[in-house]
């Protein structure tokens, strides 16, 4: 679980340079009340603390699914598929473009792009902080590949913990653009996407090495279904 975590922190952190120009213009642009530091501090952490929130929450629905693989005893079949999944986003991100052109879920986006304009309009750390929230929910490619890992780990408790620390990777990025008002340097910004994928493609091997059940403590331990365990306490005496 620990290397889990670390991966997920590292995810954010390092896809937080990635996400830069999705997020960017909105954290430059929060309406804080005043231009005082610690008018800006409180408001840029209610920010955050919204986005991490939504993260944290996202944990809690993939911890439900990834509980429920585990107690059928699909966790090892889940944490190797989601894994492949996760390379072959790598190789191909473009055929992931999952919301583009797609009715159902365009109302939705469109609901919370609507909120965030009248959030906006109010210069309220209470709008900060659902502008968070509701920046937590708008589609990413990032966050889709936090939750596979997440639904991977097979515990609710668990899959809480990574999304909550891939939010909290992605916090120094996010924090010093609405806090200071620029972007790191282009060319830091561009080496940094080039070592992105090689990372996401590390977590995935993760995945499928965690899913093949070797045996190797930490990294790649045997599995047990929820259900096994269960039938192995009711027969001790």
């Amino acid at each position: 679980m620990s290397q889990l975590i670390f991966a997920a922190f590292m995810m954010g952190l390092l896809g937080s340079f990635h996400c830069v120009g999705m997020c960017g213009p909105l954290a430059l642009s929060l309406p804080i009340n005043s231009e005082r530091p610690s008018a800006r501090f409180t408001g840029v952490l209610l920010y955050n603390t919204g986005r991490i929130l939504t993260y944290s929450i996202f944990g809690l629905l993939f911890g439900v699914i990834g509980k429920s693989a585990a107690f059928f005893g699909f966790q090892q079949w889940l944490s190797i598929i989601l894994g492949l999944l996760i390379i072959y986003f790598v190789v191909l991100p473009k055929r992931f473009s999952v919301f583009n052109n797609k009715s159902f879920v365009l109302p939705f986006f469109e609901k919370i792009r609507f909120s965030l304009g009248e959030l906006f309009s109010r210069k309220k750390y209470s709008s900060l902080f659902f502008i968070g929230i509701l920046n937590g929910l708008l589609p990413c490619g990032l966050v889709y590949m936090a939750a596979a890992g997440a639904v991977a780990t097979g515990e609710v408790q668990g899959s809480i913990l990574f999304m909550a620390f891939f939010g909290l990777g992605t916090l120094p990025m996010m924090w010093s653009i609405a806090f200071f008002g620029n972007y790191v340097s282009i060319g830091i910004r561009q080496k940094i996407r080039r070592a992105y994928p090689y990372l996401v493609t590390f977590m995935a091997c993760l995945l499928i090495l965690r899913g093949m059940g070797l045996g190797i403590p930490y990294l790649s331990p045997e599995m047990k279904t929820e259900k096994a365990n269960i039938i192995e306490c009711c027969a001790k005496p």
